[in-house]
Formats: C-alpha cells, sequence, structure tokens
C-alpha cells in the first residue's frame, strides 16, 4: 500500500509520483458518467494552452459532486500537509482532450506566481485519470527532475510521458515542467485535475464567487476550508472579523 512517505520523497527525487489503482473501476465508471454529463454542456478551448479539441470545466465543485470527497483524500491531504502545510485548492479542472488535439506547451504551475525560480514549494497538483492514459491519447509529459532547475528550459526529448490505468493519481509538484499530451487516436482522453496552492497565495479561480454559498454550505467543513473559507495564520482571510465559515450560515454584518 502506497504511503505518505512513499509520494514525499518521490516528490522529492523525480518531482513526481504515481500511485496506480487508488480507485475502483466502479467509481471510475460513476465519476466518468456525471462528468461527461458537464462536458456535454462545456465547449472547447480557446487558445494553444487551453487546447482547440480540449473540454475544460471549470468551476468544477459548482458542478458537480463527483468529487468532494477526494478532493479530501487521506492520502492526498497527508502528502499536501508535508509539502504546503496550509492549503486550499487552486484550480480543480475536468480536463478532455479530444481527438487530433496537439501537445500542450511545457510549463510550470507555479510560474504564474511572481517568485524567484528556487522559493520553496507553493503548488501540488494531482492529475487523475478516469480513462486510461496512454503514449497515442494524451497522457501528461512530464520533465523528471525539472523541479530543481534554476534558469533552464526543457527540452522535448527530455519528456516521460505518465502512463496509467483508469482510476490511477498522478503528484506533481508545481515547479515541475510538464504539459498535457497529444492525442493521436480516435477517442478523448479524461481527467481531472485537483490542484493546490498555499493558503498565503491567491488560488487560481476564485471559488468563493464561483461555488454557491448554499452549495458550499451542504460540504463537509475540511472541503468548505480547501474552497477559500480558511484562515491562514494568524488571522488572513477573515470576513468582517470572524472566521469566514460564519459567512456561509449568515451574512456580513453591515452595521
Amino acid at each position: 500500500m502506497v504511503t505518505v512517505d512513499d509520494v514525499v520523497t518521490g516528490l522529492e527525487a523525480d518531482g513526481h509520483f504515481l500511485v496506480e489503482h487508488l480507485l475502483p473501476p466502479e467509481r471510475v465508471a460513476a465519476i466518468r458518467t456525471e462528468l461527461l454529463d458537464v462536458l456535454a454542456r462545456t465547449p472547447e478551448g480557446r487558445n494553444d494552452f487551453e487546447g482547440f479539441s480540449t473540454r475544460r470545466v471549470y468551476a468544477l465543485f459548482a458542478k458537480t459532486r463527483a468529487f468532494d470527497d477526494l478532493a479530501v483524500h487521506p492520502l492526498l491531504l497527508g502528502v499536501l500537509d508535508r509539502v504546503l502545510g496550509h492549503y486550499q485548492l487552486s484550480a480543480p479542472t475536468g480536463i478532455q482532450i479530444g481527438p487530433g488535439e496537439k501537445a500542450q506547451v511545457l510549463h510550470r504551475d507555479q510560474q504564474i506566481y511572481p517568485l524567484p525560480e528556487d522559493y520553496p514549494d507553493v503548488v501540488l497538483n494531482t492529475m487523475w485519470a478516469l480513462d486510461d492514459f496512454t503514449a497515442d491519447n494524451g497522457a501528461t509529459r512530464l520533465v523528471p527532475g525539472s523541479h530543481r532547475w534554476v534558469g533552464r528550459q526543457p527540452a522535448e526529448e527530455e519528456t516521460v510521458q505518465a502512463v496509467m490505468p483508469a482510476g490511477s493519481v498522478l503528484f506533481y509538484l508545481g515547479k515541475l515542467w510538464h504539459g498535457g499530451g497529444a492525442n493521436r487516436t480516435s477517442t478523448p482522453r479524461l481527467g481531472v485535475i485537483l490542484e493546490y496552492v498555499a493558503a498565503w497565495l491567491r488560488p487560481q479561480e476564485n471559488h468563493v464567487v464561483a461555488v454557491p454559498r448554499e452549495t458550499v454550505a451542504a460540504m463537509p467543513e475540511r472541503l468548505q476550508e480547501l474552497l477559500g473559507f480558511n484562515i491562514y495564520p494568524p488571522f488572513v482571510g477573515y470576513v468582517d472579523g470572524r472566521h469566514p465559515r460564519r459567512f456561509i450560515e449568515e451574512p456580513v454584518r453591515l452595521t
């Protein structure tokens, strides 16, 4: 059985770590069914980075409850506790790479923040495979060890692909160079990113706006915190002088 120590050791060494078959087939099938219903109402991408033949489900927790327990999976939270300390969801996104999609540009998730390249980790990402990820259908490309690079750009020949069966999850650090793969098959490839960021930084998506308050109110407390209703010690993130979870239950005092 894979442990938190196993994942953290792999992240430190290579910048990524794969856990195969974390989800049973019946759970994968149920998630796919629900997410495909959302994808049917989702347009394809608007630029090269999103992919013109790729559909991306943003505001994920406003549109489906399929990932509530995955976002607080004990293995994932244990790794996050070790790598980031205090954290919140940043950019949870369903990604369906369609046939004919070209490879995404290699990038680092952490580079969106104006921090030095050698700054400690503030982003940890996970990719949950809902289809088998193969070399031909768009398996994520990774550059092992590149989380330690400073002042160096990757070359395509340095990449490896995260080939994995459906139900697996790939952990990778925000400083690791990576990108979606090209889909050279006739069928789409479906996965979901659950990305986390240090709680003192602004997440990529504004979940407090994206997810209706009545939806958040029905969620477990830990997931509420991960969606931005949290405090970074000692008191960053308060609302009207109180913990933001109070805002879920009652309006802000205006007088």
